[in-house]
């Protein structure tokens, strides 16, 4: 049997950001350019708030990425100590299990994966996302604000989680909760945060970043700071590149 690590796994699933292949629905409001680069701030400080969660200990942080030859692109995004990980060519659910499989392989005790389009994703959730991965054996899921889920962690890979979920879909969190039953997988909760991946939801992050709480679970819970993010967002509103209402 394998002798499992400590350490928890924790990944941002992402692409490596180009212009016209990446965010590519907030285009317009923003030019393909500005869908790039908002990208890459949004990894820069998700990873940043991934780094100092590993600063404490037990925690290994990882980008699980695509396209593969990417890799000095993405390399300058993240923190040194970050790993790399590269997905398998196949459907987002495929990509998802076998990412998390990927880690649990490489010896460590769970695995957490997190979309790229939160930058905001406050620390305090990670942490209890990984503190419940390490004390109790399911399904950590961290829903979001449209209908997904932002994070998932498990310490053993089930395939009914990934099977037939409409991706990309207000179902997605409701039915990943269904099936885990299903199997008999409890599942845990952590609080619910929301993503970046059209118009709407930009206005969002604008609003939080001018002191608007996010209209989501965790409202007592204020938002990480994501300075790469703010400052290349508040630059593109200050070229009359705003979001659309």
């Amino acid at each position: 049997m394998l002798d499992r690590s400590p350490t928890i796994a924790v990944g941002i699933i992402c692409k490596t950001p180009a212009a016209g292949f990446c965010k590519t629905r907030l285009s317009p409001p923003l030019a393909p350019e500005d869908c790039a680069g908002l990208s890459a701030c949004f990894i820069r400080d998700l990873a940043n708030t991934i780094s100092e969660l590993a600063a404490d200990g037990g925690v290994a942080p990882y980008a699980v990425y695509t396209p593969i030859g990417s890799e000095p692109a993405l390399r300058a995004l993240l923190p040194r100590e970050f790993r790399l990980q590269p997905q398998v060519e196949d459907g987002f659910g495929t990509r998802l299990r076998t990412g998390l499989s990927d880690l649990l392989d490489a010896g460590h005790a769970g695995a957490i994966l997190i979309n790229s389009d939160s930058p905001t994703l406050p620390a305090t959730i990670l942490r209890q996302a990984v503190d419940a991965l390490r004390e109790k054996r399911g399904v950590v899921l961290s829903p979001a604000l449209d209908g997904g889920y932002t994070l998932i962690g498990l310490s053993e890979i089930d395939d009914e989680l990934f099977e037939d979920i409409p991706w990309s879909t207000p179902e997605v969190y409701r039915l990943t909760v269904e099936r885990a039953r299903r199997i008999g997988r409890p599942v845990f909760n952590v609080p619910g945060w929301y993503d970046i991946d059209d118009a709407r939801s930009l206005n969002i992050l604008r609003d939080e970043f001018l002191g608007r709480p996010a209209p989501c679970s965790a409202k007592e819970i204020a938002g990480a700071v994501a300075p790469f993010t703010r400052e290349f967002l508040m630059r593109c509103l200050a070229r009359s590149v705003e979001p659309a209402a």
